[in-house]
């Protein structure tokens, strides 16, 4: 039995014989997993190998976060590194020191 008969059933019986908080609480589980089971299903992740899909998605982008920082470091590096080699240019100039390379 799949949770859409189970649903009806648990419907129809609440119909005939009232519906007490047992038979509600079924209702609403059996109606969730039905929703839950749709909503997979129209994504794509209804079948087996969804989880694998799923587990080989996080790597991709874990993989992708962990490329973008180091980018950034580097980047952050470069730019650290030539304002220094520039500071350094102007010292060496503001000594004098551009007389003696030429």
């Amino acid at each position: 039995m799949n949770n859409e008969e189970m649903l009806a059933r648990l419907i129809a019986q609440a119909e005939g014989d009232g519906a007490d908080l047992v038979t509600l609480r079924a209702i609403v589980e059996e109606a969730t997993d039905s929703g839950a089971a749709r909503v997979l299903d129209r994504l794509g992740l209804a079948d087996p190998t969804a989880q694998d899909d799923i587990d080989e998605l996080r790597e991709l982008l874990r993989a992708w976060r962990d490329a973008k920082a180091s980018a950034w470091k580097a980047v952050i590096r470069w730019v650290v590194r030539t304002m220094l080699a520039l500071l350094l240019v102007g010292i060496a100039m503001r000594l004098g020191l551009g007389d003696m390379v030429s």
